[in-house]
């Protein structure tokens, strides 16, 4: 569970098992304790990693996958995950947990989703 920054609610988030495999090999090595930040900042301004170095971090990673930069960032990445728990699971409920939003409506102007999904769905369901 984090604490959202930009509207201060928690959001709860899993880790897969290879994730969480990986943060406690960095935890260890790193010698973090529970008190550090998971990315703490080599700068001594900052505690930790700010968000404009993440997203340096990231687009080295993209540059390094050999894709283009200005199509990947930290915000599609978000954006990309919940699209594919939509799409796979069709439960706006869950992705609205999932990105923190208090509003429904927020998370289908989110996702993009078109009065024609919407159909499409509700099509499905008899009663």
């Amino acid at each position: 569970m984090v604490v959202q920054r930009k509207t201060q609610r928690p959001v709860q988030f899993e880790l897969t098992e290879p994730t969480r495999t990986a943060v406690a090999a960095w935890i260890a090595k790193a010698a973090l304790r529970s008190e550090d930040f998971l990315f703490p900042s080599r700068l001594h301004d900052s505690p930790h990693v700010s968000t404009r170095q993440y997203a340096r971090i990231v687009e080295h990673w993209v540059v390094a996958a050999g894709l283009d930069p200005s199509a990947y960032g930290t915000h599609s990445m978000r954006r990309t995950k919940a699209t594919l728990i939509y799409k796979r699971t069709k439960n706006l409920r869950a992705v609205q947990l999932l990105l923190g939003h208090s509003k429904l409506e927020s998370t289908v102007r989110y996702l993009g989703i078109e009065v024609d999904d919407a159909l499409e769905i509700s099509e499905q369901i008899e009663i």
